[in-house]
């Protein structure tokens, strides 16, 4: 039976508690946590993270040079990247997609979710991607895509109205609806909200009551910093309102949002959050993980949890010294200090 054993600063369970534990995986589950003592030279032990917004297919325009709005860029049916995607052959999006699995894993992400654009043909050219890579992931269709992929995601109700009836379709299949919401201005958000989405994305300026529905009504948020400023839909730390969203008791995930913008690893959007909204480091962690949960795969570590986590190595951050652990993890660590990755393979 396979056996493996890592030692070290653990972050324990879904509070990410750190702990100094020899950690037991037999056969892809954690089978034994043992609490040892603190050791020179010891691994930081880290749950898998979990990108819970993505939009790879945007690669085949990877840093393309551009200039425009919102929706002169990435607005359907006629924004700039809809465009390039329309006349990207079908094998070259495959390609593209592919070539961000292993730089993703490699920076500790274990599983995404992804916005398909591009019907079934698009959800298809996602799973064919995936076909070698043990990513978990989550793929959520548009224009016919929802029906081959494991959901919805509706690019927003303003940019496509009169979805009720295709949202309700997909909900009554037992099928995830996700939204974009409140990107650029707070007025499509009760929209959103009155189709009863399992999430939403962005929210950046959702005004208190909006947010205080959201919470009341188990609704997670997905935020995207690092793609909103690069949108230029905000301009300060104000939004999205992360502070707000922590005291009205938000459920709140991370995400990278278009691949276009930005590369969809974690630790950079972890560290951006550290320094530009001035979060606290465990809650920016749990952000970066806690979606693997609600996505399907929880990445926890605890006792007869699958196993996906991560090993770093401090010291090649030369944060062997941390009085603060899990801010210098956010801060200072990422793919370099990535030691080993243990993740029980799934298939698309």
């Amino acid at each position: 039976m396979e056996e493996l054993i890592v030692s070290g600063l653990a972050f324990l369970g879904p509070d990410l508690e750190p702990r100094h534990a020899r950690i037991g995986v037999q056969n892809g589950r954690i089978i034994s946590i043992e609490e040892t003592v603190q050791k020179e030279g010891e691994r930081w032990i880290c749950p898998g993270l979990f990108n819970a917004h993505t939009h790879l297919g945007d690669a085949v325009a990877m840093d393309l040079p551009s200039q425009g709005t919102i929706e002169e860029l990435v607005t359907p049916p006629h924004g700039l990247k809809h465009r390039i995607l329309e006349a990207t052959p079908y094998e070259a999006l495959v390609r593209a997609m592919r070539s961000l699995l292993g730089p993703m894993l490699a920076s500790g992400t274990h599983g995404f979710c992804d916005f398909r654009e591009g019907g079934a043909g698009g959800v298809a050219a996602l799973r064919e991607a995936l076909l070698e890579s043990p990513l978990h992931a989550v793929i959520l269709g548009r224009n016919g895509g929802e029906t081959t992929g494991d959901g919805l995601g509706i690019a927003g109700t303003r940019d496509v109205p009169d979805q009720t009836s295709l949202v309700q379709e997909v909900q009554q299949q037992g099928k995830m609806v996700g939204i974009h919401a409140g990107e650029r201005d707070p007025y499509d958000v009760d929209d959103a909200l009155s189709l009863d989405p399992d999430f939403l994305v962005h929210c950046t300026h959702a005004t208190d009551a909006q947010l205080k529905k959201c919470a009341d009504q188990e609704i997670p948020i997905v935020v995207c910093p690092r793609s909103n400023w690069q949108l230029g839909v905000t301009d300060s730390s104000r939004f999205p309102p992360l502070r707000k969203m922590r005291e009205l008791g938000c459920t709140v995930f991370l995400g990278t949002d278009n691949a276009m913008f930005v590369p969809p690893e974690l630790f950079g959007e972890m560290s951006y959050l550290a320094y530009v909204y001035k979060l606290p480091p465990a809650e920016i962690l749990y952000m970066a993980t806690g979606g693997s949960a609600f996505f399907g795969s929880p990445s926890f570590i605890e006792i007869g949890a699958e196993a996906h986590l991560i090993v770093l190595d401090p010291a090649k951050a030369g944060a062997q010294t941390s009085r603060d652990p899990a801010g210098s993890l956010i801060k200072r660590l990422g793919s370099h200090a990535l030691e080993r990755n243990v993740i029980r393979a799934r298939h698309p």
